[in-house]
């Protein structure tokens, strides 16, 4: 299996000030992130009752970003290391590598935008969390 970073957050820049506003961008689809963007799409009107997410990939790496509201990400490594971030920032990403269970809350005004590094393929996801702790931990 080829060795990812962490996840970990990823801060876009932040142009402009107060009284104008902001923007944030990504050159060439590239930097900062750690792959080229092959699809990205976008989730919003999400309860806040509901957690999404609840799957890790085999292939695809992922950049989270909550442009509108706030997203709580709790992410599982394989080693069992379990972190919680928290996405309110619309300049700040977090960086979900494969083999990471994820699950997202959502603030009700929340828009979460992701960029992805492969196209969609169902056969990437690992959605029974039993599979993938047999999958990716290995027995002590």
């Amino acid at each position: 299996m080829a060795a990812y970073p962490a996840p970990h957050l990823i801060q876009f820049p932040k142009l402009g000030e107060p009284g104008i506003g902001y923007i944030s961008v990504g050159e060439s689809a590239k930097e900062p992130l750690p792959f080229t963007v092959q699809r990205f799409f976008w989730t919003y009107y999400t309860p806040e009752s509901i957690v999404r997410g609840r799957h890790a990939h085999h292939r695809t790496e992922q950049v989270l970003i909550a442009v509108a509201g706030r997203i709580i990400v709790t992410t599982e490594l394989a080693n069992g290391d379990i972190n919680i971030f928290r996405l309110e920032d619309p300049f700040v990403g977090l960086y979900v590598p494969p083999s990471v269970w994820h699950t997202m809350q959502y603030s009700h005004a929340a828009v979460q935008l992701v960029l992805a590094s492969e196209p969609y393929a169902e056969d990437d996801y690992i959605r029974d969390y039993e599979v993938f702790r047999q999958r990716w931990v290995s027995p002590a």
